[in-house]
């Protein structure tokens, strides 16, 4: 179908894939990093351990979010052409 106009609902499955994915990579960034004691809200400070569980979860996210459109891209071929 890459030829094609991708539909609406289609562009909507990729949208929902890619929100749930990055929440479901956001929780996995954030239990790896307790399991690793990089704790991103244990204190009220901002150190090298709290900096490392917020790098954790936004890298988890993006990974869940790039993974929902890798299957997107998988079974309905790149929406940008």
């Amino acid at each position: 179908m890459s030829g094609q106009k991708h539909s609406t609902k289609q562009l909507m499955k990729l949208g929902i894939a890619q929100a749930v994915m990055f929440m479901v990579g956001a929780m996995l960034g954030r239990g790896l990093g307790l399991l690793l004691g990089l704790d991103a809200f244990g204190s009220g400070e901002y150190n090298k351990r709290e900096l490392f569980g917020i790098a954790l979860i936004g890298l988890g996210g993006g990974a869940g979010a790039q993974a929902a459109r890798a299957w997107y891209v998988h079974k309905y071929g790149d929406p940008r052409g």
